[in-house]
């Protein structure tokens, strides 16, 4: 276990505020978190700040995570009461999907809308997450890869814009918000193995035995066929088995080296789809 990560720079502190600042522009929070890590990649300042403004999670890079893991956390969050869609960003039917998602949700405000006589009024929707969850990817698409402000409204400030998605749908950007401090120092550890925190505040090595352990337990063929290893080598301890996979690499002892080859494959999903966050196994499987 990666020991004692934190990341907290002050933009985001200031990110924060302007959310809060901002809140009553719009209709609707769009929470993105990764689909592998869809606990962990929540940011519990988000929700605190979001407060009863109604709120979309949406699971980005489906595509990466194990599919039968992502059906089982949505099942999960819509017995709580929390509507949640999976989307892959680059899919061109995704602005549909979420903006289908946000109209169901307000469909009594749309309706009140309309009403006074208001017509084509366009949803309004914060974008919020953690860095690395793919919110760029996901409005570059959905805006066409036409990034751009949308008018002179309030809420245009630095490092938040509104974007135009569709007739239908308006969106704020912000940018990725960690939390002050990971009560849990499993969460940091996961935020590391997906690359949602920078390289230089944590050491490899450990982030490399806790993605190992995991990969071990969960996805087991995939290592012995990605590092060529035999079922007796896998019940080595860990440190152990993270260097027969260095040799194994061509990279005779270099640990370090190794370690980051290792952590760049799983990013790269060059061990398949995975979901770290494992249903069942509380708040932060």
């Amino acid at each position: 276990m990666a020991g004692n990560i934190q990341w907290y720079p002050g933009h985001m502190a200031k990110a924060i505020h302007q959310i809060e600042d901002n809140l009553h522009l719009v209709d609707i929070v769009f929470e993105l978190v990764d689909a592998r890590i869809p606990e962990a990649s929540r940011n519990p300042d988000i929700e605190k700040v979001i407060q009863q403004k109604p709120h979309l999670l949406i699971m980005t890079k489906k595509d990466l995570a194990d599919p039968q893991q992502t059906a089982a956390w949505i099942e999960h969050y819509e017995a709580q009461g929390q509507v949640a869609i999976a989307v892959d960003s680059r899919n061109r039917a995704t602005g549909k999907q979420i903006t289908q998602a946000a109209t169901t949700m307000l469909a009594d405000k749309l309706a009140k809308i309309a009403a006074r006589g208001i017509t084509n009024r366009p949803i309004r929707a914060v974008c919020v997450g953690i860095p690395n969850v793919g919110k760029s990817t996901l409005l570059n698409h959905i805006v066409n890869k036409k990034i751009a402000k949308v008018g002179d409204r309030p809420g245009v400030t630095k490092g938040q814009q509104w974007l135009k998605a569709s007739n239908k749908l308006e969106m704020l950007d912000t940018p990725g918000i960690l939390w002050p401090k990971f009560e849990d120092q499993v969460v940091g550890t996961k935020l590391a193995v997906t690359g949602a925190i920078k390289e230089n505040i944590y050491p490899n090595d450990d982030v490399a035995l806790f993605a190992l352990e995991f990969f071990k337990t969960t996805y087991p063929t995939r290592l012995m066929e990605r590092y060529k290893l035999t079922e007796d080598q896998l019940t080595l301890e860990n440190p152990e088995l993270l260097m027969v996979m260095t040799k194994n690499a061509g990279m005779r002892e270099d640990w370090e080296r190794f370690c980051v080859a290792f952590l760049l494959d799983i990013r790269k999903s060059r061990l398949g789809r995975y979901t770290l966050d494992i249903t069942g196994d509380g708040a932060h499987a």
